[in-house]
């Protein structure tokens, strides 16, 4: 079942009528990871005291739950390469994904529910609950009752960044969802030696490089200033940009392109030797 789940996961995406920039075959999104942890891993009880004790445990958005389900779509070549190039907002194909690819990714999130329930599961995706909530001021900045990176994390996916981004086999530069079920899955390996080792700022301090990238100062060695980053990217950006590229929101990406795990796990320094 594991490998079905994966496979209707990628026919969805490669499928989509809307995973095309304008006038271009090529997709805002790649081909799918895919990964799955099991609802009552002790990592989702630590997500309480870790981000909050707000944050869902996958029983509470559905009783009976026994599987996460978890993804990662990444933004395709042509659309990374457009972002490398800008240095103070985000391109109009990055702008584009945000929009359209997050779309594809919603409509991912409804297939998958429908789809499981066709086989005669019950599942959820937690962003479209009822229960999933935004906060604007937690102990660690703005945070929700749900997190998709760190479901993501539980499904040995990947692992987080300076940035605060999520450093998969296929970088940073992604798209990333969720849904619970009740149909029991093989959960698959966390593999990683800790939870910032994909990112060389933390494995050996010899990066940095989206300090740099982030045009209004949001990374530093230090960590990441949400608010100020989020005055960006739902802010400044889209006020600007918005009527020149026709969509709601453009987001941002600047530091999750023109990295070293832009595409890709980074090998092991930056530093010259």
């Amino acid at each position: 079942m594991e490998q079905q789940i994966h496979a209707e996961i990628t026919r969805f995406v490669a499928d989509h009528p809307g995973n095309h920039l304008p006038g271009s075959d090529s997709p805002y999104l790649d081909s799918p990871l895919v990964g799955f942890s099991t609802a009552g891993d002790p990592l989702y009880g630590e997500y309480k005291r870790i981000i909050g004790p707000f944050h869902l445990l996958p029983e509470e958005l559905l009783p009976g739950a026994a599987t996460v389900i978890s993804w990662i779509l990444p933004v395709s070549r042509v659309v990374r390469e457009s972002n490398c190039r800008e240095t103070e907002l985000p391109s109009r194909e990055w702008a584009l994904t945000r929009t359209h690819g997050e779309t594809v990714n919603g409509d991912l999130r409804r297939h998958l529910v429908a789809w499981l329930e066709g086989q005669g599961q019950r599942a959820v995706a937690p962003q479209y609950s009822l229960l999933w909530k935004e906060f604007a001021e937690t102990p660690v900045g703005i945070a929700s009752t749900w997190s998709e990176r760190h479901a993501a994390y539980a499904a040995g996916l990947g692992t987080f960044s300076l940035s605060d981004g999520f450093i998969t086999a296929r970088g940073i530069a992604h798209r990333c969802g969720s849904v619970i079920t009740d149909l029991v899955l093989s959960p698959t390996p966390r593999t990683q030696a800790n939870h910032y080792v994909n990112c060389l700022h933390y494995r050996d301090g010899s990066c940095g490089m989206c300090i740099a990238r982030c045009p209004v100062g949001a990374i530093s060695r230090s960590g990441h200033d949400k608010a100020r980053c989020r005055e960006l990217v739902y802010g400044s950006a889209p006020e600007k940009l918005s009527a020149v590229y026709g969509v709601p929101n453009t987001g941002c990406g600047l530091c999750q392109t023109k990295v070293p795990c832009e595409a890709m796990i980074p090998p092991d320094s930056v530093l010259p030797s």
